[in-house]
Formats: C-alpha cells, sequence, structure tokens
C-alpha cells in the first residue's frame, strides 16, 4: 500500500460490535474483587484502625504486606502504596478489602472506623507558598531585564482549574500469580512504568513480575502513572492470597481521586516601548497536590513552551510547583501547555485590544522563524509557515468579510508543540527500542506503545506496511506484554507516530532487503539527531527534536440575558507535517477541539476543604453533541526530516489552543476580560457588573 491510501481503522469492527474483551471482561479462574479503604480528611496521622471481627472470605491487605518497599517508583519515590502512619490527601489508599462477595466486601467496609489526629492541610498554592512547600522550581531567561526601556507595563493574572480526563473505561487492573510471575493486567498507557514500578517495590527481576495491557478504552493521560499504584496495589493482594484480584473503580471514586489537570495561576506582565513588546516576563504555579509524581515534567512542558510562537528580545520565565493536601494531579493531554497557552494567548489577544491593533497582525511581528532561538536557547531547525498559517485562518472563517454582529465574538490563538518527551527524556530515560519481525508472510509490530482510542494501531501499521509496500492486513500489532515486547517508551507527548513510527519506518526499511526470507527480527534503537543539544541541569539547548503549529479562530454567540455560550464555529489551520492519514488526522482534531472546548467554558470542577466536589456526570458537565460546533480545518504540508514520510505530532496540539481561542472570543462579545476557564455564565455576569 502507499502512505497516501485511505484506510479504515484495523480496530474498529471488534470495538462496534462489542467484542473486544476490556478489563471487566476478562476471566479469571477463582477471581477475588478489591475495593479501597480510603483516608477520609486531607491531612493526619492515623491514631488506630478499628477493623471489624475477622470474617470468613475477606482479607485485608496493607502495608505490612508490602515485601519490600512501600513507594511507587515515579521521577520522586514519595507517595505509599498504602498510607501507614500519615494520610495526605481525602482518598488516600489505606488498605485493600479483599473478597469473592462484592456485597459482603461492601459490607465489612462499611464498619471499619479509622481514628486520626488531624492536622491542618494545605489546601491553596498561596498557602503552601507561604510555608515553602515548593515541590519543584526553574528559571531560566533570555536578554536582559536590567536598565529595559520601556513606556508602559501591562500586567495580568490568569486561572485555570482541575480537568477530568473522563475516559470511558474506569481505571482498572487485575493481579494473579501465573508460573510463579507476578502478573498485572490493566488498562494502561505505560506497561513498562508499571513494570518499573513492580521491580522496585517488590525486589523482584524483570523475569518474575509481568505486565500485559488489556485494551484500554480512553487515558488523555490519566492511565499513565496512576495504573502503577493500582498494579502495585493489586500485586501485594494477588502474592498474599495467590488469587486473581481484579481491583476497578467505580466513576464517583474515579472522579472523586485519581489524577487530573493541574490547577494553575500564570502572572505575566508585558514591557511596552513605543507600542511594541520589548519585554515578557511569566510566571506559572501548579497545584501538585501532596505527591511529586509527574508534576515537575508538566512544569518543564509548561514554562518550556511559555513564549509560544514568540521571539521576543527579553523574556524571562519562571515556574513552580506546590506541595498541597488537594488530590494528587498527573498527566492530561498537553501535560502542562493547555495551562501556559491559555494564560499566554489570551494575554496576546487582550494585548492586542489594550494597543487597539488586530489581533493576528498585532501577532506577526513576533512570530519566530528557522533559524532562530527557542526560549530556552535552542535552535529552530525544520521551516516554519505561521505568517502562511495566519492568512489561511483569516481565508478559512473568511474574516475578511466579517460582519458586525451582535452578541456575536472572535478569538484566535497561535499554538506551538513540541513532539516527544521534554528535553533529554528520549535521548537518556527512555531509550526507545522496536522490534519488527516478519513469521512467514505476516510482519509483527512489537512494541510497548498502547492502542487507547487515538489510532496508533492503524497509523503504525500504516506506517510499516507503506514503506514495504504491502497490503496492511499483514502487518499485525501485538498487545503490550513486557515478556513479549521491548520497551519503546510510554504512549504519551505525541510521540507514538513521530518517535516510535520513525523507528518502525526505519526497521521496515532495513526489512525490505529480507523480506524473502522465513523469518526475520530486526531491531531499531532511538538515537538523537545530532541538531538536538540539550542540557538538563541548566534547562538550555533544543527541548524538543522539532514543533507543530496551529491557528485557531472560534466564533461564539453570547445570550444577552442567560449569558449562556454557544461556540458556533472552529476554524483551525494546522502544521503537523505530512498527515500519516488524513482521517485519522481528523478524528484528532474534532477530539481535541471538544476537549478544548469543555476546558475552555463548561467543565467546572472544584474541591473544597481538599475533596473534589464534581464526581459524577450529573454535576461534571462535558460536552454533548448538542455543544459541538461546525468545526473547520486545513493543514499544510511541512515534512519532517526525521519523521517517517515527513510527519510530527498531532494528538496533544489539537487541544491546547482552543480554550484561549474561546475565551477570547467571548470577551471579542462581550467587551469585557475574562481571566480564568472555564467562562461560566456565572463569570461572565461577574466580568459584565464588575466596577
Amino acid at each position: 500500500m502507499k502512505i497516501t491510501d485511505h484506510v479504515k481503522r484495523l480496530d474498529v469492527k471488534e470495538k462496534i460490535n462489542g467484542s473486544l474483551r476490556y478489563i471487566e471482561d476478562m476471566r479469571f479462574d477463582d477471581l477475588h474483587y478489591a475495593r479501597t479503604l480510603r483516608s477520609t480528611i486531607p491531612k493526619g496521622k492515623i491514631i488506630s484502625i478499628e477493623y471489624p471481627p475477622p470474617e470468613k472470605g475477606i482479607t485485608i491487605v496493607d502495608a505490612s504486606d508490602v515485601c519490600h518497599k512501600n513507594e511507587v517508583a515515579m521521577i520522586l519515590k514519595d507517595m505509599p502504596i498504602f498510607a501507614e502512619d500519615t494520610v495526605n490527601y481525602i482518598g488516600e489508599p489505606i488498605s485493600l478489602i479483599v473478597g469473592k462477595d462484592k456485597n459482603q466486601i461492601i459490607s465489612f467496609i462499611n464498619k471499619i472506623k479509622v481514628n486520626y489526629e488531624i492536622f491542618e492541610p494545605t489546601l491553596t498554592m498561596e498557602d503552601s507558598q507561604s510555608k515553602g512547600d515548593i515541590l519543584t522550581e526553574h528559571t531560566f531567561s533570555l536578554g536582559s531585564f536590567e536598565n529595559l526601556e520601556y513606556d508602559e507595563r501591562f500586567e495580568r493574572t490568569y486561572e485555570t482549574g482541575y480537568q477530568e480526563q473522563l475516559y470511558m473505561e474506569k481505571q482498572g487492573v487485575v493481579g494473579a500469580m501465573e508460573d510463579g510471575v507476578v502478573t498485572v493486567y490493566g488498562s494502561m498507557q505505560c506497561p513498562y512504568y508499571v513494570l518499573n514500578a513492580l521491580k522496585y517495590a517488590l525486589n523482584k527481576e524483570a523475569h518474575e513480575v509481568r505486565v500485559i495491557q488489556a485494551p484500554t478504552g480512553g487515558a488523555f493521560g490519566g492511565k499513565e502513572e496512576y495504573p502503577s499504584l493500582l498494579a502495585l496495589q493489586v500485586a501485594v493482594a494477588t502474592m498474599k492470597l495467590n488469587k486473581p484480584v481484579r481491583l476497578v473503580f467505580d466513576r464517583r471514586e474515579d472522579m472523586a481521586f485519581t489524577t487530573k489537570r493541574h490547577p494553575s495561576k500564570s502572572y505575566i506582565k508585558t514591557y511596552i516601548k513605543d507600542k511594541k513588546i520589548v519585554g515578557m516576563d511569566y510566571e506559572i504555579h501548579l497545584d501538585a497536590g501532596p505527591y511529586l509524581g509527574l508534576s515537575d515534567v508538566v512544569l518543564q512542558r509548561a514554562i518550556f513552551t511559555m513564549n509560544g510562537c514568540y521571539g521576543f528580545e527579553n523574556s524571562r520565565v519562571n515556574g513552580k510547583t506546590f506541595k498541597t493536601n488537594n488530590v494528587f494531579t498527573g498527566a492530561f493531554r498537553g501535560f502542562g501547555a493547555p495551562q501556559s497557552m491559555y494564560a499566554l494567548e489570551l494575554h496576546m489577544n487582550q494585548l492586542a485590544n489594550y494597543l487597539n491593533v488586530d489581533p493576528i497582525e498585532f501577532r506577526k511581528d513576533y512570530f519566530v522563524h528557522k533559524g532562530e532561538t527557542t526560549s530556552t536557547g535552542g535552535i529552530f531547525n525544520e521551516d516554519i509557515y505561521l505568517e502562511e498559517m495566519a492568512d489561511a485562518l483569516i481565508a478559512l472563517s473568511q474574516m475578511h468579510h466579517r460582519k458586525e454582529e451582535k452578541h456575536i465574538g472572535y478569538g484566535v490563538s497561535f499554538i506551538p508543540h513540541g513532539g516527544g518527551f521534554t528535553g533529554d527524556g528520549e535521548a537518556v530515560h527512555i531509550k526507545a527500542e522496536v522490534h519488527l519481525k516478519k513469521v512467514k508472510e505476516n510482519i509483527y509490530i512489537l512494541i510497548s506503545n498502547v492502542e487507547m482510542g487515538q489510532g496508533a494501531i492503524t497509523a503504525l501499521s500504516k506506517i510499516v506496511a507503506s514503506v514495504l509496500d504491502i497490503d496492511i492486513e499483514r502487518v499485525l500489532y501485538a498487545i503490550p506484554d513486557t515478556f513479549k515486547v521491548p520497551d519503546s517508551g510510554p504512549t504519551v507527548a505525541s510521540r507514538t507516530t513521530m518517535v516510535v513510527g520513525g523507528l518502525l519506518a526505519k526497521a521496515a526499511e532495513k526489512m525490505k532487503a529480507r523480506m524473502d526470507e522465513e523469518e526475520v527480527l530486526i531491531v531499531e534503537h532511538f538515537k538523537q539527531p545530532d541538531y538536538v543539544v540539550w542540557n538538563q541541569e541548566k534547562l538550555h539547548g533544543n527541548a524538543y527534536m522539532a514543533y507543530s503549529w496551529s491557528a485557531i479562530m472560534a466564533r461564539v454567540h453570547v445570550d444577552p440575558v442567560t449569558y449562556e455560550v454557544t461556540c458556533t464555529d472552529i476554524y483551525g489551520v494546522y502544521d503537523v507535517g505530512i498527515p500519516i492519514d488524513e482521517k485519522l488526522l481528523l478524528g484528532q482534531i474534532h477530539g481535541g477541539v471538544i476537549q478544548g472546548l469543555g476546558y475552555g467554558m463548561l467543565e467546572r470542577m472544584t474541591s473544597e476543604g481538599g475533596q473534589i466536589q464534581h464526581h459524577s456526570f450529573s454535576n461534571y458537565v462535558i460536552p454533548t453533541t448538542e455543544d459541538i460546533p461546525n468545526i473547520h480545518a486545513k493543514w499544510i504540508e511541512n515534512r519532517f526530516v526525521d519523521g517517517p514520510f515527513g510527519a510530527k505530532s498531532v494528538g496533544e496540539l489539537t487541544l491546547v489552543g482552543v480554550a484561549p481561542a474561546i475565551a477570547s472570543a467571548i470577551e471579542d462579545a462581550i467587551k469585557k476580560e475574562i481571566h480564568s476557564i472555564p467562562v461560566t455564565p456565572e463569570k461572565i455576569l461577574e466580568a459584565i457588573h464588575e466596577n
């Protein structure tokens, strides 16, 4: 087949006819069920736990059963598998109650009483800062602010709240002892993250623990680091009972206690001389909750993106993650960029309005170009067509013919997205390896990257089939199993197609000369391109291999009586290199737009006293089919030399620019500034009647 051929998604039939077996559908002999006993306070010391009298068929699994280290290995090892002496957020796991009868488990868990010495919790980033509870901090700059000459300073603060991934399939894992091997099946994004956590906590070698990805019904980052905690809990339980143990959350539990997008506060100061920007000073704060998890990596992407699509002679960036006793936060599509880019792009629109200039023409003076310096002192190595994308956006939206319409507003955003892991992550930490195996007439893709609804199976199979010029039906994707596939890295950061697909394309090129052999195994390892140079200690150099770009315009209608907002149209122009498949690209665009729309105007999630208040479909509002705008999309072809068939990253880019474009459009409609999302009718009412 050719890369230009359109293909149907390879996993669509099983999903449509319902034959695909997710973790709750999988059968295990003598299966036991688990439910979590959780902390009911945000911070305190466990004085005692009063369990009911022992019952036949009930087993308690807690920290005393962990055979080596009661720690979840991530960047740090600061989070326990089970709380021992202290608890640090509402919902922290204390023990598992395990049995074969679900009703008996619920009855037993309802009789347990935990006695605490309650400590004063830290529930805001301001309180955390006053106590010095800063988990991580990074600063870098270009140019200098000493003796900076300017006429005026434009200063604003921006806030974002929690956002729930709300994947269709809830968190779920099963632990089982199989031939003496601790085996974990799970709905997950990163099998080797889980494997490494198991090896560390259980003091096991790689051949003693096994992780198998079950078909995964959505993730969006919410199943990146969090399944490691659940996998460790069921592994400890299955080792104690020598029986299979399943832990699957209900929806309320999933929404109330799992990771979600970090709340943020961004402070931006712009220094202006002769109506031109001469300096940009940024600071962004993220609420990490009680444990670091992946928050520092999220922070790094947020700050490395902070200059956006623009080159400023003088810029300074500071970012902090704060320790609180709120639910701990983690990976979510965009990985810090939705927070920082919301702040920057809304700020750029407010600046344009303040200076009384067109928001698109205003940006053109600062667009970056090939050969210029990134915010971290690297070099943009690929061609960049931001001016052309801006003109295409105007043409697509017919802005030249815009008429004055009552209660209608337009807003824009321009977004970069670095493909792959941040900084030295790909070269130093991940070191991806892929295997491509030929057995008779079939080609097997052996990687640890997972299909979770995004179309990875189809995209990667198409890359291999196109290089080999064979029917795609001959290319088979093996469900990730750490006994059978190498560590090709996590399914995150828009790296699957660009990085892993690139490695598979190279492996397929090597296989072409050996297609007449009965059995062939090609092994390919990632090597950082020579032009990507990064110093992690100084946060200096090329933070990413290549950038994708988007230009977004939103059109909204604001009801003058109820202040309800209808986003009627989203226009988008994208540079993702050469699309591997245009239908898959459109699917990513549509999904990203809808998720970004929810972030920008609907999905309100708050925490009071450390307790998430919105934990069901009835009070956490997401877009429905009635809310979906007309989506107008086009893309330019801009081949990336190191991507498979010239492809760059897609998935996260399509979400990031939507919220700031919508917020700016609402500002345009009501002629008032907005400083936080989601932009609800209540916030519009406050803005209109402010002062």
